[in-house]
C-alpha cells in the first residue's frame, strides 16, 4: 500500500501510509505566506512518501531497547532521532525507540515548515504534535482525556475537548505528546491520558510514555497481558501491558496519580518535559511550567482536580 494525501475542507493536508495518519495545518504569514505554505506542504509530502519504508528497514533494530552508554546504532534521521529522545530514561527503565516513533515523525515534517513566510504550523500523528511558531504566534492545543474515545475522524473533522490550552512563543514548547493504557500503543500504567509538553515532539512522545507508564497501583482487578500475547511484532516483549481497568476507589486513583506526578517532576526537573496534565477516571494532576515568559494556563474543563 502506497502513501495518499488528501486535502481537508478548511485547508489542512491528511497523509496516511500505513499506521501513519497524519493531519498537517500551517497559517501564510506576509505577501508571500501563501506560496511558502504551499510549498512547504509539497515538502512535506515528498518527505512523507519514503518514511514508513525507511522506518521498517529498521526496525529489528528499532525494537531493541536503548541501552545506557552504547553509541546510536541506527542510521537514518527519524530513528536516531527516536534513539536520542529515548536514551534519558535507560538507567531508569526499559525502553526502545519506538516509543518515540510518532513524535519523532511528526518532527521530521514540522522541518519544512521552519521558513519564512510560515506563521505557524503544526502536524498531529495521532496526537502526537509538533508546533512551529513563528514570533509572536501562538497556538491553542486540546486537552484529549480518554484516549478510547480518540477516531482519527476526529482529528480531521473535531474534537470533543476536554479543555484546552495555548502555547505561545515565547514558550519552550514546540512539541505535545499523549499516551496512555486506552491509547493506540500498549502502557504499564493505567493512566486514562498522559499529556506532555516538551521542547520537541520527539521528547515529548518519550516523556509521555515512560510518565504514563508511572501512573500506576496494585490492584486486584486491573488485567494485564503480555505484550507479546497480544501483538506478535511489539517491542515490548513479555512485558505485562494493561489491558482492562475496573472503576477504581478514590484512594487508588490518587495513589496512581501522585507516582505518575513525582515521575513527570522528575523528569520537568532533569530539563526533559516543561509541563504535564495527567488524567485517571475523571481525577487530573497538573505539572505546570516553572519558567517560562508567559505562564501555561488550562483552561476549565470538566474534569475534577485531584
Amino acid at each position: 500500500m502506497s502513501a495518499t494525501r488528501h486535502r481537508l475542507p478548511d485547508g489542512r493536508w491528511h497523509f496516511q501510509h500505513g499506521p501513519m495518519d497524519i493531519v498537517i495545518g500551517a497559517d501564510p504569514l506576509g505577501p508571500d505566506g501563501e506560496a511558502a505554505v504551499a510549498l512547504a506542504h509539497e515538502q512535506a509530502w515528498t518527505r512523507f512518501e519514503p518514511l514508513l519504508a525507511e522506518l521498517m528497514a529498521e526496525w529489528p533494530v528499532l525494537r531493541l531497547p536503548v541501552k545506557a552508554g552504547a553509541p546510536c546504532p541506527l542510521q537514518g534521521g527519524v530513528a536516531r532521532r527516536m534513539w536520542q529522545a529515548c536514551a534519558p530514561w535507560v538507567d531508569q527503565t526499559y525502553i526502545t525507540p519506538m516509543a518515540a516513533v510518532a513524535g519523532s515523525v511528526a518532527q521530521e515534517l514540522l522541518a519544512c515548515y521552519d521558513r519564512a513566510g510560515v506563521a505557524r504550523a503544526w502536524v498531529n500523528n495521532g496526537g502526537d504534535i509538533a508546533l512551529h511558531l513563528a514570533p509572536g504566534q501562538s497556538v491553542r492545543v486540546g486537552l484529549y482525556a480518554d484516549l478510547a474515545r480518540l477516531q482519527v475522524h476526529e482529528l480531521m473533522q473535531g474534537l470533543n475537548l476536554d479543555g484546552a490550552f495555548e502555547v505561545t512563543q515565547p514558550m519552550p514548547v514546540r512539541g505535545v505528546a499523549t499516551s496512555g493504557w486506552r491509547g493506540r500503543s500498549f502502557s504499564l500504567g493505567i493512566a486514562d491520558s498522559v499529556t506532555v509538553l516538551a521542547a520537541t515532539a520527539a521528547q515529548a512522545d518519550a516523556a509521555a510514555s515512560i510518565i504514563a507508564n508511572a501512573v500506576n497501583v496494585a490492584h486486584p482487578g486491573i488485567v494485564r497481558q503480555p505484550a507479546n500475547s497480544l501483538r506478535d511484532m511489539t517491542d515490548l516483549g513479555d512485558l505485562e501491558v494493561t489491558v482492562d481497568v475496573p472503576s477504581l476507589p478514590v484512594e487508588c486513583i490518587q495513589q496512581a496519580l501522585e507516582a505518575g506526578w513525582q515521575r513527570a517532576r522528575e523528569c520537568q526537573s532533569q530539563g526533559l518535559i516543561a509541563a504535564a496534565a495527567l488524567v485517571c477516571q475523571g481525577q487530573t494532576r497538573l505539572l505546570p511550567l516553572i519558567a517560562a515568559t508567559e505562564p501555561l494556563s488550562f483552561e476549565e474543563n470538566p474534569l475534577a482536580l485531584a
